[in-house]
This record gives C-alpha cells, structure tokens and sequence, in this order.
C-alpha cells in the first residue's frame, strides 16, 4: 500500500471524516483486517482562509506547500488536501509540491460526468462559489455548472463559517438548504448538486438530501484509496 499524506485542519470536522473513511474504505476494499499508512499533517483553517480573503495566492502556495512538505519528511508517497477551497491554488500547488497530488477537483468533475450530469448546482464557500478556479475543469468536459444567487451565497457561505465549520448542525439550517435546492432545481433547472465544501454533508447524515448529490469529499475519500491500494 502507498502511504497517504492528508493536509487537514481545513476544517477539524472534515478531516475526522476524512481520516475515517479512508482507513474503513482501504479495510473494505481489501476485504481484511488492515488499515493504511497515513500521515495527517494539520493547518491553521484560519490563516488558509486570510490567504484566500487577501488573494494571496503565492502566500498561500507557500503555506500550503510547507505542510506537503512535512508529510514527505514524514514518509507520504503521496498527498491530498482535504478541502475544495485551497484547491484555488492547486495547479500552482502541484508544481511547488514534493508529492504527487490527487485532486478533489478533478475526482468530482470525473464522478460528475460518469454519472450522466451536464447542469449541476454548486454549493460551498464564497471562495469556491465565485471563483473560477472550481468551474473550469467541468466547463473543459461540458459540464454547467450553476451557482445560488448572491443573497443566497452569501447565507450559504455563512451557514458554513459559522455552524458547519465547528460541526453544528441546526434543524432549521438543514430546512433552508433543503428549501435552496429545491428552488434550484425549480428555478435553474440543476439536475444534481455539488457539495463543495467538505462540511456540507454534515447536513444530510440524518436527513436525505431532495435531490442527487455529488459529495466532493465522499468522491475524493474514494479516490484517494483507489490511489492507496493501487
């Protein structure tokens, strides 16, 4: 098995969610009792998020870069980062970095198209929502990707900030994303959605989301054994 190195921290919540589902994903797929190497090398969410606020890509290449490199002192064969948003800087990031990387981009954008997808909406952090960097590996295959209007954005962007970030999950916060859906589907015309940010599946552990979903981090977990067991 290669060893995994995670960047983690981005935040805590996901990254248990991470950690959990690759060591029972590698046991499952390998039918015994083993888990996998893994070292998770964690950030500070905080500062990953002020490079991002202050477009400092280059500081945030850099930051980023220092934790990959950690985790091939550490003995990774390989490496990921366990959240959409820093994925703004992940072709920089490829070339600064001393591992090869698995994108979470690039899995969701292949899951979107195996499954028959050509207008999906996307849901995640401003960052995420507004920037190019997550629409153009799906724009490339032909695949629409359609975002909430700006009011709607920004509640999104601040349900993730200050709940799902610190793993909490209100029953009135899942009934406005539930009820978001719904009009996307409605007024846009989506035939699935995209999940991406990795706290956002929090919302439906307990609840069936109203419509198919793509969840980035379930899509990259699933990767990212594949890459293990390889």
């Amino acid at each position: 098995m290669k060893k995994l190195g995670l960047v983690g921290g981005m935040g805590p919540e996901s990254t248990l969610l991470y950690y959990r589902g690759i060591a029972f994903g590698v046991q499952q797929k390998l039918g015994r009792e083993e888990f996998p190497p893994l070292t998770v090398e964690s950030i500070d969410m905080y500062r990953m998020l002020n490079f991002c606020a202050r477009k400092d890509y280059d500081g945030l290449t850099e930051f980023l870069g220092r934790a990959l490199d950690a985790l091939a002192a550490a003995g990774a064969e390989f490496a990921a980062l366990s959240a959409n948003t820093p994925h703004i800087v992940f072709d920089r990031l490829r070339t600064r970095s001393p591992l090869p990387l698995v994108s979470i981009l690039d899995a969701a954008c292949a899951e979107t198209q195996r499954r028959g997808f050509t207008r999906v909406g996307l849901l995640g952090t401003a960052f995420t929502m507004e920037g190019s960097f997550f629409r153009a590996p799906f724009a490339a295959q032909g695949i629409e990707l359609v975002m909430p209007a700006a009011p709607e954005r920004e509640w999104v962007a601040g349900k993730i900030a200050a709940e799902l970030e610190y793993g909490v999950v209100k029953p009135e916060t899942r009934a406005g994303f539930v009820s978001l859906l719904e009009q996307m589907r409605q007024r846009d015309g989506i035939q699935a959605v995209i999940l991406g940010c990795t706290e956002l599946p929090l919302l439906f552990q307990e609840a069936a989301p109203p419509m198919e979903v793509l969840d980035t981090m379930d899509i990259h977990i699933r990767a990212l054994v594949e890459e293990i067991v390889r």
